[in-house]
């Protein structure tokens, strides 16, 4: 049977370049604190234009779907034609998307602007991994988090900055966002130069021998218990991140600014634990990374369904900060499983999350319209069970050491 490369050796960490790595998890805050602006505008674009909850969903799939079915598009080609001033054209992308939003007047530009920030994001990951893997000076786990995180804090800003100035202000309000856009072009056009320079130098160093070689079955394996996990993860957090503003409205009563703030609590306990991912999985392992934090969770997403407004928030923190821990961790196991394919695993794994968050958005978004939001929380309060496909992966660390 055909063999695929193991996990080549890490380079000394001494070689990190922190520098890179904090422009590119910087450009990953302003991007995804643009693309945030989108799912925290639904309470107010339901209300303005007199949306379903599926309507709502769409929105999400016009977003996460357009994202997914680029990104490893953009990863593949990538890998075999480096294009280190591409990123800008991502962040000019959302750009449009944004002023989509804050002009359109009809439900369908609503649904093309967010297209067009998917787009943005398309064009935005795949290469900014491939560049925080560079710069990691071989702490990949490191970088990934610190990578991931700037998008998590992004994330969790967004609802806030919708709270307090889109809100109040409008919808056209959005289009004061299109500053951050430009301030990302220009941030990524200096981190494409730093990217030329470092494959211009990569060509006068000897090359690196081939390294051990795993079974294909194995990897293949590995990668679709990945996937399936991710599947699990993203489908839940996706449930929190869209609809649980409308949740908390519904159950407790709250404001939509209060439910903005709850929102706010969730997407930065999210923050917290991609950070905290990365660099645990440095010391002790993907897989045990990966174990802890997706069953971990599964006893508080079994409570938070019955518990009252004070354990709510309390507990969609906790959920949050071990769950998201797992994704760097993730991303980290299948660029190892398949070396030299950085771009395009990027791209499958972080495309894939986009894609399976999109279409669950917008299948529980009919769940809702049916059968009630807090339906919506009971059913996906389960998906943690899945984590115990992790069994399933190899111990790369055992493997690094008899493979060859």
């Amino acid at each position: 049977m055909t063999d695929i490369a193991a996990p080549a050796p890490r380079l000394n960490a001494s070689t990190t370049v922190f520098g890179v790595l904090f422009a590119v998890s910087g450009c990953h805050l302003l991007n995804d604190m643009m693309q945030s602006l989108l799912s925290a505008l639904y309470p107010m674009l339901k209300a303005d234009y007199g949306l379903a909850f599926w309507q709502v969903g769409l929105l999400t799939f016009a977003f996460q779907v357009t994202a997914s079915l680029l990104q490893p598009v953009v990863g593949l080609y990538t890998d075999k034609r480096p294009m280190p001033y591409s990123l800008p054209f991502g962040s000019a992308s959302t750009m449009l998307g944004l002023l989509l939003l804050a002009t359109s007047s009809t439900y369908p530009l609503l649904v093309l602007g967010a297209a067009f920030i998917g787009i943005g994001s398309a064009i935005f990951h795949p290469e900014s991994s491939r560049i925080a893997r560079l710069a990691s000076g071989g702490r990949y786990g490191l970088a990934q988090s610190l990578f991931q995180v700037g998008g998590n804090f992004g994330t969790a800003i967004g609802p806030l900055l919708a709270a307090f100035i889109v809100v109040p202000r409008g919808q056209g309000s959005v289009a004061w966002f299109t500053v951050a856009a430009l301030l990302s072009m220009v941030i990524l056009y200096q981190v494409g130069g730093w990217y030329s320079r470092y494959r211009a130098n990569a060509a006068k160093r000897p090359a690196v021998a081939d390294p051990a070689r795993l079974p294909r079955r194995t990897v293949i394996t590995a990668l679709v218990v990945l996937a399936l996990l991710t599947f699990t993860k993203n489908i839940y957090l996706v449930s929190l991140s869209s609809y649980y503003t409308f949740f908390v409205i519904d159950k407790f009563g709250v404001t939509v600014q209060g439910a903005q703030v709850m929102l706010f609590i969730f997407l930065g306990a999210v923050a917290l634990g991609t950070i905290l991912g990365g660099p645990i999985g440095d010391r002790f392992g993907a897989r045990t990374v990966i174990w802890f934090s997706i069953l971990g969770a599964l006893p508080f997403t079994l409570a938070m369904p019955y518990v009252d407004l004070f354990w709510t928030q309390i507990l969609s923190a906790v959920i949050g900060l071990i769950m998201a821990s797992a994704f760097p961790a993730i991303v980290v196991f299948a660029q190892e499983l398949v070396p030299g394919r950085v771009g395009l695993i990027a791209g499958v794994f972080f495309g894939f999350a986009f894609g399976m968050a999109g279409i669950a958005a917008a299948v529980l978004g009919v769940v809702a319209d049916a059968w009630g939001i807090r339906f919506v929380y009971d059913i996906c309060s389960y998906l943690p069970l899945l984590g115990l496909l992790t069994i399933f992966l190899p111990n790369l660390r055992s493997l690094r050491g008899t493979a060859g």
